[in-house]
């Protein structure tokens, strides 16, 4: 039994007792019916489509009437073991994997909103990823202004830090960024904020603070007044600072512009998830050259450093 963190939800193994296959039951609780129905409706119409954990069945508990949702099972390794043995080849495939879902719910006007690797159920002997939890994810409509509330910190867009209501899609794309980022550098969380302030600031000593009033000059964000004492100005940090001979595998040059091109501050400047399958990063999950296979590139990493 697994409790997830900030909501009155648990989640269970199962058997599904008709073709005795293993399903997964997450028991929704006292949560507001609209929101029930919102993840219910979002699970349907992404039905089918591409790393999206598939809905089977939803049921209600006859006496309690409490609804639970049964969902297919995928065997995972906890991505704090799983990760760290992933070659080069490895973090692409998955990486592109995730980016299969993102666009598919995304051309479906679905945004996810608390995309981290919690969320992304992989089994590693099946080469099988799963985007799943979506409790959190909302219809896009654009001017509209949404929660701000959403995520979790190490993931959250500035966006949602500087309190812009009018996000969209690329909040995922940030999100993704994030996850991509602590892949390559070994560095997990990337972006290890103590609270949401912390949060931007942490990422502020690694985008620059020029850049960071760059944009909300440009959205006509006011900062929450807290932030005067906390910011200071820090110049915009090298990305090849954080290469070291224990990550060193990971990273390329395609690898630096990819991430480049997703951790931006302004939301408008990220890859979509379209853009971003077509990047030369993927290059070599695309067109595999034979050869090329789960531990292609998985030289020894070194030692490591002072």
């Amino acid at each position: 039994m697994e409790s997830l963190l900030d909501h009155p939800i648990q989640v269970f193994e199962g058997v599904n007792v008709v073709n005795d296959e293993k399903c997964i039951i997450k028991v929704l609780k006292p949560v507001k019916k609209k929101k029930i129905k919102r993840e219910i409706k979002i699970l349907q119409n992404l039905a089918g489509g591409p790393n999206v954990v598939a809905l089977l069945d939803v049921v209600r508990d006859p006496a309690s009437k409490i609804p639970s949702l049964i969902t297919e099972y995928v065997d995972n390794v906890d991505f704090k073991v799983l990760y760290p043995r992933f070659t080069d080849y490895d973090v692409r495939f998955y990486m592109f994997e995730l980016l299969k879902a993102l666009d598919f719910c995304h051309s479906r006007g679905i945004m996810h909103r608390d995309v981290k690797p919690h969320n992304v159920m992989i089994d590693h002997e099946q080469r099988k990823l799963r985007l799943i939890d979506w409790g959190l994810a909302e219809f896009y409509h654009p001017k509209v202004e949404y929660n701000v509330r959403v995520a979790s910190r190490y993931f959250k867009g500035p966006e949602l830090l500087v309190d812009f209501q009018e996000y969209d899609y690329s909040l995922d794309m940030w999100s993704y960024g994030c996850m991509f980022a602590s892949m390559i550098f070994r560095k997990e969380p990337f972006f290890h904020g103590h609270d949401n302030y912390d949060q931007l600031v942490k990422i502020a000593k690694v985008l620059g603070t020029d850049e960071l009033y760059a944009y909300i000059d440009k959205y006509g964000i006011r900062l929450d007044p807290q932030y005067d004492e906390l910011l200071g100005r820090y110049p915009r940090k090298p990305w090849a600072r954080f290469i070291t001979s224990e990550n060193q595998r990971y990273i390329s040059n395609e690898a630096i512009d990819f991430l480049d091109k997703l951790l931006r501050y302004d939301h408008q400047e990220r890859l979509t998830a379209r853009e971003a399958q077509a990047h030369h990063y993927f290059e070599p999950v695309r067109n595999p050259v034979s050869g090329t296979s789960a531990d292609g590139e998985s030289e020894d990493s070194g030692a490591s450093s002072a």
